[in-house]
């Protein structure tokens, strides 16, 4: 990887090190990876770059990757779609607002050597808009409060608030897979008071790897994560229920440990992955543990040459068929046509009752009805 290709306080890391001001300097230790997904994300920005340019008549040549896909297509045409609806209601406001794709954003007179790239940036009288392409389908993101799109925001306007009275900022998350677009807005005085007090503070301890560790959401992509001491304290802590039956637990421990549930899962696997590789790949031995070879499932070396000797042998019901999802035959037929031919052949089930924190989006369902729903819909199957 370059030199210098990303900030030891780069925006999109910064819900990390704002909560964990020590963390940036200590992931200076492990090695850069890219995961599969995060090779499909940038395969996904590009395509939307160059999209974008073509649709505001720049010039620009498509990107090939091997993760090119018909649903890629569909997902950064719907951002095309998306920034060209904010472009057009910024013209109601702004003769000529200035349209920044793919554009660098300085902030270091907030953050030492901060700087990252906005996706797409509006900005026009009165207004800046800052619009940020998640591709993942895996962590929900939201632009409330969102410290990435803030900094972002707080790069462009330095870069031309001597050339706009920018009153509001308003930053958007467009995250397709996950059908989420989520829009903020915060006033400029706002922005800079939080810029002001909380920002260049944290943002000094964090260029000095000075400050508290503190395990928590945000620990999700460190890449110290897995040797992380503070981390797997605060995980261990759980053991302090003495692996207790639930009805021996207060009400109090088991909201204790369904807050703490997904991310100690996810952390016991970090471990055993870390682990692993480490056997596999580096030779490493672990007391009371040893490497074998894992339980394999017999394969076809030639599908073609089976077939063959299928049919010639006699056999002839030897190949299995079923309809497509509904997703690739909406797919395949587009939206409208889909809803025309197929419409009334699909519906969709009443979900079953699930527990989730109070931040999850959906509405909540009473317990009664709940369960009488469920109850319902288990008789509608019995039936």
């Amino acid at each position: 990887m370059p030199p210098n290709k990303h900030a030891l306080l780069g925006a999109s890391s910064s819900h990390r090190w704002l909560n964990c001001t020590p963390s940036a300097v200590l992931e200076r230790e492990f090695d850069d990876r890219e995961s599969e997904a995060a090779a499909e994300g940038t395969a996904a920005h590009a395509l939307c770059e160059h999209k974008l340019r073509k649709a505001l008549k720049m010039r620009s040549r498509k990107p090939t990757s091997q993760y090119d896909s018909d649903e890629m297509d569909m997902y950064t045409d719907g951002y095309v779609e998306f920034v060209l609806e904010k472009i057009a209601e910024a013209k109601e406001k702004s003769a000529d607002p200035l349209i920044l794709i793919e554009q660098k954003l300085d902030y270091s007179c907030f953050v030492p050597e901060g700087f990252g790239t906005g996706d797409c940036v509006i900005i026009a009288d009165n207004l800046v808009h800052i619009i940020d392409f998640k591709y993942g389908q895996g962590v929900l993101v939201d632009a409330v409060n969102n410290p990435q799109m803030m900094l972002y925001a707080l790069g462009a306007i330095k870069m031309y608030d001597h050339l706009y009275e920018i009153e509001n900022v308003s930053m958007s998350i467009y995250q397709p897979r996950r059908e989420n677009i989520s829009t903020w807005t915060i006033t400029y005085d706002d922005l800079m008071s939080w810029a002001e007090e909380f920002l260049i503070p944290r943002a000094a301890l964090a260029a000095k790897g000075e400050g508290e560790f503190i395990p928590g959401s945000h620990c999700t992509f460190c890449k110290a994560a897995v040797k992380c001491r503070a981390r797997a304290e605060a995980k261990m802590k759980l053991a302090e229920y003495e692996f207790k039956l639930p009805p021996l637990l207060s009400d109090e421990e088991i909201e204790d440990i369904l807050l703490h549930l997904d991310d100690l899962t996810k952390w016991a696997n970090e471990i055993q992955a870390y682990a692993q590789d480490a056997a596999i790949n580096h030779g490493k031995r672990w007391n009371g543990f040893k490497l074998v070879e894992s339980r394999s499932v017999r394969k076809y070396t030639d599908e073609e040459a089976v077939a063959e000797k299928a049919y010639a042998a006699g056999y002839r019901d030897i190949y299995k068929k079923s309809l497509i999802s509904i997703t690739e035959m909406e797919k395949l037929m587009g939206k409208t046509t889909f809803k025309e031919v197929l419409g009334s052949l699909v519906h969709k089930p009443q979900g079953k009752p699930t527990l989730v924190s109070v931040s999850d989006k959906r509405p909540e369902i009473m317990t009664t009805d709940a369960k009488n729903d469920f109850t319902e819909i288990e008789v509608i199957n019995n039936d």
